[in-house]
């Protein structure tokens, strides 16, 4: 029976779409870029034929001469894939055919499928929303054509922009300076291609094709994935602001009452759609179970959309569990051991491609949720182009991982700075068409190069990503260490180098310590490995992922990353005694941060191992998490007596002040400018203070002066202390409100359901090695022991509730199935997962004795610690 691989079958669905996209142009949106990058789509898309593959939001002159020689005609199909609404996406397709404008055929694919574009909150499209869009974007593409042919009988007209108008208000109207842009792109284009009788391409018929395609996803393995960063699906929001939501990107916490009818959140929705046709793509027949208010609607949704033609066919049968992410914020808030984890939260992250504006229409949804749900890039920052560079000093590195320093040589090779600077000046004199139709001079860009003001610094030339399957030539590296532990996973990597040196034949003078993995270790044979450029092609994958361990394993990066693991274990081990000692712990952490933040970068080299004041806050959450779970009080009072509070409030309080240039949190929103200047006052009259006490006056020398101002000095400081007053009293009224989302941070109890049941008394569940584990590990070792588990909603398909409702009366009934029969079992965590839930996974299969059973893990997106304080106190946070 074949295996379940989500790789292979996002590879299979681009095949079967081969006669759409051979010989097209392809534009990728920025979350099929990331998607393809992380299932290796890149290879197989050329395979078919593509004529070449080019950024959706980032077009320009350029993608209209792409393959074009005196040999090839010009292409005449163009091919959009977009994760977004076709609403979203519509403006850069509309600039797409302005620029390519001898093109006959248009295809779009988007991961939305034609119901959740229908059904999205004010969508301008209805039921029948592919074809509807095809009309739409066909009559805004020939009113651009109109328009054109006019402009160019008549030169009079009005100007070109005025060319794009939607008076729709779904539809996104392109900004000024993007139609600028489109249009002398468009004019280029059109010059390039057909020269004076380009007119006569315009006035053919444009086809334009919508199709679905649901394969939009990011797999790190073919048994894990996640949805890409910036796709409408990750991006929609998943609570609106009440009293149980504590941010758009988490499900609200549970109640009992799942949202339905017009409360149900665009991410449940789109969740919902995406999973449903998911399952179907990989042939499975899914029995769906959920636990969490909002993983039951979405296990509704799905259940809804099921048909007696979808239970009838032949498929295999598999389990879908669901589970809400808010059930345990513990996990992914705490810096467990994975190599992964780590070098997520260690490595710099792609910037976003751009900001796709909210559809003009949802005036509703903007008054309850932010403009947007921001996503961290899940494709982290590897600027192999400084290995190219000859520069000896350290001292300009950016805050991005040192290759530089990793790959340094005393003395670098030539060639390689060379091909850097050819590189980037012919990247530039091709960039220069776009601005000035004046001739690039090469040798200044050549010059900018070695002045490291090139441009091109900016977006890190040449950079690659760890987690590029194809760029490993197909071995599974980022298979192979996703589940490890963080030295178990460093010493994988360490392997793996001596490997690959020993084939390459290159001999390395290092010592090497068996159980051990160091920086004088790794370094040499990184070094090793690219020397030459043949070899840093050859063996790019496995030198970016052991620049990617370097750099986790760095002393800045690995000190802070076990002082947050060491903080969290003393946390957990105060929380089982009194909520006193616990309070107190948590105050000793925010005064301790202040001793970093407040001296500055002076003492930042002294004091690697304390940690900051945002660090600080992101413990105390771990610390209410905790408090939450082991003193469960009534009310909205918190776990903590008002004395306990009131002193951890004071702590915060003093902790701003003296960290005001460092603290860019969402509940200071407004005071930080007035926080700032107050600290630089205060420095100031303190140097003044210490300036003054080094000069020795005579009294009698000045005679009156002194008193004569006094009284205007007792003036400024009654009214410098009275504003002092007022900072404080406003500053203390929004840590009012941080602690008001933290009394709901403790209500949310990571064994939330399984807490209704004989879980304690279980034997499986008594050790004290599981009672840090993730509530995923925790319900499976529970699911696949067959154990019942309060709170799991099993969703009968339509079959079910035919057999229930109608055949049930003449003892035909449907048994309930159970989740441990099933042989494929696919957990999906509605709000995003991390690298150690991956771990545990394995372990509670290996532990359940059941290594028959395929299990597959998915989530929102990839969380790290990080990303938890964004959106809890962070820009996403509802705070």
């Amino acid at each position: 029976m074949a295996v379940v691989d989500v790789i292979k079958s996002c590879l299979d669905s681009i095949s079967q779409i081969s006669e759409h996209v051979e010989g097209a142009i392809l534009y990728l949106d920025s979350g099929c870029t990331e998607s393809f990058q992380f299932a290796g789509a890149f290879p197989v898309l050329l395979k078919l034929g593509v004529r070449a593959i080019c950024s959706l939001e980032n077009m320009c002159s350029l993608d209209s001469v792409v393959n074009w020689n005196s040999n090839s005609d010009p292409a005449l199909k163009i091919v959009v894939m977009t994760s977004r609404l076709l609403s979203d996406a519509h403006r850069y397709i509309l600039r797409c055919l302005s620029t390519h404008k001898g093109v006959h055929q248009c295809t779009v694919f988007t991961s939305i499928s034609e119901l959740a574009q229908s059904a999205y909150p004010d969508s301008p499209l209805g039921p029948d929303a592919f074809h509807e869009y095809e009309i739409l974007l066909l009559q805004d593409y020939e009113e651009i054509v109109k328009k054109s042919q006019k402009k160019a009988s008549h030169p009079e007209v009005s100007n070109f922009q005025e060319s794009l108008t939607f008076e729709d208000e779904g539809w996104s109207r392109l900004t000024s300076s993007e139609e600028a842009v489109s249009h002398s792109e468009a004019t280029s284009s059109g010059k390039y291609f057909f020269g004076d009788s380009h007119t006569e391409y315009l006035g053919k018929k444009l086809v334009v094709l919508v199709h679905h395609f649901p394969m939009i996803l990011c797999p790190f393995s073919p048994k894990v994935f996640v949805l890409p960063s910036e796709g409408s699906v990750s991006e929609a929001y998943l609570s609106a602001k009440h009293e149980d939501s504590l941010s758009p990107g988490l499900p609200p916490i549970s109640t009992g009452v799942p949202p339905d009818g017009d409360d149900v959140p665009p991410g449940a929705l789109l969740t919902a759609h995406f999973l449903y046709h998911l399952v179907a793509k990989m042939d499975l027949k899914m029995e769906i179970f959920s636990l969490g208010d909002l993983s039951k609607t979405v296990g509704k949704i799905m259940t809804d959309m099921s048909s007696l033609y979808d239970v009838g066919r032949r498929k295999r049968s598999a389990g879908l569990l669901l589970i809400d992410r808010t059930l345990d914020l513990l996990t992914p808030c705490c810096h467990g051991d994975s190599l992964v984890d780590c070098m997520f939260s260690s490595l710099p992250r792609r910037e976003r491609t751009t900001s796709y504006s909210s559809m003009k229409g949802s005036k509703t949804q903007l008054k309850l949720v932010p403009s947007s749900l921001q996503r961290a890039p899940l494709d982290v920052q590897i600027p192999l182009g400084k290995i190219l560079q000859e520069e000896k000093s350290d001292t300009n590195d950016d805050v991005q991982i040192p290759l530089r320093k990793i790959l340094q040589e005393e003395k670098s090779d030539t060639n390689d700075s060379q091909l850097a600077e050819r590189i980037e000046a012919f990247l530039g004199g091709w960039d220069a068409c776009n601005s000035s139709p004046e001739t690039v001079d090469l040798v200044n860009l050549c010059n900018k190069v070695h002045d490291g003001k090139s441009f091109l610094s900016e977006i890190q030339l040449l950079n690659g990503s760890f987690v590029s399957t194809e760029t490993f030539r197909g071995t599974p590296f980022m298979e192979a260490i996703l589940d490890r532990r963080t030295k178990d996973g460093a010493l994988l990597v360490k392997k793996l180098l001596q490997e690959t040196l020993r084939r390459q034949n290159i001999t390395v003078n290092v010592k090497i310590r068996p159980g051990f993995v160091t920086k004088s270790e790794l370094q040499p044979m990184i070094r090793a490995l690219a020397k030459s450029q043949s070899s840093l092609i050859r063996n790019k994958g496995i030198i970016q992922l052991g620049a990617a361990v370097l750099v986790a394993l760095d002393e800045l990066n690995s000190a802070r990353w076990n002082a947050f693991a060491s903080a969290e274990k003393i946390l957990s081990a105060t929380a089982g005694d009194t909520s006193q000692s616990l309070g107190a712990q948590i105050g000793d952490l925010i005064h301790k941060s202040t001793m970093l933040g407040s001296d500055g970068d002076k003492k930042t080299e002294h004091l690697q191992g304390l940690l900051s004041f945002k660090d600080a806050l992101l413990l105390m959450t771990v610390g209410y998490i905790l408090a939450g779970e082991n003193f469960p009080t009534s009310g909205s009072g918190g776990p903590f007596s008002w004395k306990e509070e009131h002193f951890l409030k004071e702590a915060i309080v003093d902790a701003i002040l003296k960290n005001a240039p460092v603290v860019k949190l969402k509940f200071l929103d407004g005071l930080t400018e007035e926080l700032e200047a107050n600290l630089n006052r205060k420095k100031s009259e303190d140097n003044i203070e210490a300036f003054s006490d080094q000069l020795e006056f005579d009294d009698d020398q000045w005679g009156k002066w002194g008193d004569e101002e006094e009284d205007d000095d007792d003036k400024n400081d009654k009214k410098q202390a009275y504003s002092d007053m007022q900072l404080k009293l406003e500053l203390l009224d929004r840590v009012d409100n941080l602690f008001k989302s933290l009394h709901k941070l403790s209500t949310v109890k990571r064994n939330l359901s399984l807490r209704e049941g004989t879980f304690s008394s279980e034997s499986n569940f008594t050790g004290d090695s599981d009672s840090n584990k993730s509530l995923i590990y925790k319900l499976l070792i529970r699911v696949l022991g067959k154990y019942d588990v309060p709170g799991l909603e099993y969703h009968s398909t339509t079959v079910g509730r035919l057999f229930k409702s109608g055949f049930g009366r003449f003892g035909l009934g449907q048994t309930k199935p159970s989740l441990a029969d099933q042989n494929i079992i696919m957990v999906f965590v509605v709000g995003g997962i991390n690298a150690a839930e991956v771990r545990e996974v394995q372990e509670a299969l290996s532990e359940s004795g059941r290594p028959d059973v395929e299990l597959i893990l998915g989530g929102t997106t990839f969380l790290t610690p990080d990303d938890m304080l964004t959106l809890l106190m962070g820009d996403s946070s509802y705070m």
